[in-house]
């Protein structure tokens, strides 16, 4: 499996931006679709988008779209979340996630095979 740590996450005023990354490592990242998934209090895991293995296709949850923006480089192994124009409720503990059976970006967890431990996004107001 492959293991991931993401890191950038932190407290940022309404309006702020803030960018994530997720770093790979133990298999080639581009075998993978990537997702971003975040988890707030209380609340269930939610899928915030995802990219394909190439960085071809990507897939925003309906929340962010046109807020968020995740691009991928292979030769890094790394995954990015660009998060702009933040709003309180973008609070959460934000996760990237891999998998490799699917030909499609899936926004399902079950569907994802390894996780990072995530990191704390906190958008003050």
């Amino acid at each position: 499996q492959v293991q991931l740590v993401e890191s950038g996450g932190g407290l940022v005023q309404a309006g702020g931006s803030l960018r994530l990354s997720c770093a790979a490592s133990g298999r080639t990242l581009s075998n993978y679709n990537m997702g971003w998934f975040r988890q707030a209090p209380g609340k269930e895991r939610e899928f915030v988008g995802g990219i394909s293995r190439s960085g071809a296709r990507t897939n925003y949850a309906d929340a962010v779209k046109g807020r968020y923006t995740i691009s991928r480089d292979n030769t890094k192994n790394t995954v990015y979340l660009q998060m702009d124009s933040l709003k309180p409720e973008d609070t959460a503990v934000y996760y990237c996630a891999a998998e490799r059976h699917f030909g499609r970006i899936t926004d399902t967890p079950n569907d994802y095979d390894s996780w990072g431990q995530g990191t704390q996004v906190t958008v003050s107001s």
